[in-house]
């Protein structure tokens, strides 16, 4: 069975999108990295174009990350001062992102550099993975503990205008967070991620960032990045297809949550080495496709509007006469998705706090009555009677 994708002109089998962004989502959970960098590959190889595969999956991000920041908004673990911030950079390096995306695009190269930045990126990313999975194995066999320096200062915090962040109880220049955003915005608006795998250590080592604030933080500047990319992508290009973004958002939300709980039982650092290989496939395959495959034309579909059902049809004209619109309308999707997503989360939740109460005040009751009735009489002895004598 396959469906036909009205903006991204392709034929696509819904169940192995739902799979795969399932997988990308048991990963993502399991591990607490992000999925992008696998499942816009994955798209191309499923025959998504790859302006269309990162336009889509950065739309998938935003949902996700609306869904997941909800936790931590509860829990007030977010630093927003600093979280602005980088959001200010994030801006700066989205625009520069999608005017080099435009000017390859319009050379006709935008699928090679998409190609070659995965590879390199996918390449990068999994050599360090799988050099400290290997170095986390060794030493955890010989009991060796490494002792980290507490405070390692970079050029970056030399920076001038300096400026207090009172819920990370740091004093850094306004640039440090600045610059981190440029980068990740730059990246994400052309490789179609959310660029945690280099916000998150950026803020545990370069900005010094307490632990417990860096998930929330970095999800909260994830929600402005992918909202501009996202915005930007469909108004310059009309390349977000509504269709596909509602199947990678459901089979991510439920893969994310799978990985959570498996997380959470089973200790994760030994498969680490495992996903690293599976990035350094990925970047393999990325680059025998780029340089050694053949390279064969990609068959864009046509379809007639006479054979488009009403929703194809609607999104289709909704993106060609009105891309403003239709680009506000893309954030509203994705973040109604991710809110809904969170509030069945937390009834889940709470349904399952409930049933357990239950279940404990059942068991209680239970071993009460137990105890009651197996619980042997003591006759208590009395005095003889003297009768006066």
């Amino acid at each position: 069975m396959e469906v036909f994708l009205p903006i991204a002109q392709v034929f696509v089998n819904p169940i192995e999108i739902l799979l795969l962004s399932a997988i990308v989502g048991i990963l993502s959970g399991l591990f607490g990295v992000g999925g992008g960098f696998l499942m816009t590959p994955f798209l191309i190889f499923l025959g998504v174009p790859p302006a269309y595969a990162v336009a889509n999956e950065a739309n998938n991000i935003l949902a996700t990350s609306v869904s997941g920041s909800t936790t931590h908004y509860l829990k007030n673990t977010l630093d927003y001062k600093m979280g602005f911030m980088i959001v200010i950079g994030g801006t700066i390096g989205t625009t520069l992102g999608i005017l080099t995306f435009t000017y390859f695009k319009d050379l006709g190269k935008i699928d090679t550099v998409i190609s070659l930045a995965y590879m390199y990126i996918l390449a990068i990313i999994g050599t360090l993975m799988l050099v400290e999975s290997l170095g986390e194995i060794d030493r955890a066999k010989r009991n060796v503990v490494v002792k980290k320096k507490l405070h390692v200062h970079y050029w970056i915090h030399g920076l001038p205008l300096r400026m207090r962040f009172p819920k990370s109880k740091l004093y850094e220049s306004i640039f440090t967070p600045i610059l981190i955003g440029l980068l990740v915005g730059f990246i994400a608006a052309i490789m179609g991620i959310g660029g945690a795998f280099i916000l998150v250590p950026a803020m545990i080592y370069i900005i010094k960032m307490p632990t417990r604030l860096v998930p929330g933080t970095s999800l909260f500047v994830t929600i402005f990045v992918s909202v501009i990319v996202t915005f930007l992508h469909s108004f310059n290009y009309g390349s977000i297809d509504l269709l596909l973004v509602a199947m990678l958002v459901v089979g991510s939300i439920i893969g994310v949550q799978i990985g959570q709980k498996l997380g959470e039982r089973i200790d994760s650092s030994g498969l680490r080495a495992l996903l690293a290989v599976l990035l350094l496939l990925v970047g393999i395959a990325i680059a025998y496709d780029t340089f050694f495959a053949e390279q064969v034309q990609r068959e864009i579909t046509s379809v007639s509007n006479s054979d488009l059902n009403f929703f194809s049809k609607f999104i289709q004209e909704f993106s060609n006469d009105m891309p403003f619109f239709y680009g506000l309308f893309s954030i509203m999707f994705a973040v109604f998705l991710g809110v809904g997503a969170a509030f069945i989360r937390r009834f889940i939740s709470d349904f399952k706090k409930k049933m357990l109460m239950k279940k404990k005040k059942k068991k209680f009751k239970y071993n009460s009555i137990v105890r009651i009735l197996t619980t042997p009489t003591v006759a208590i002895p009395t005095k003889p009677t003297t009768n006066g004598l």
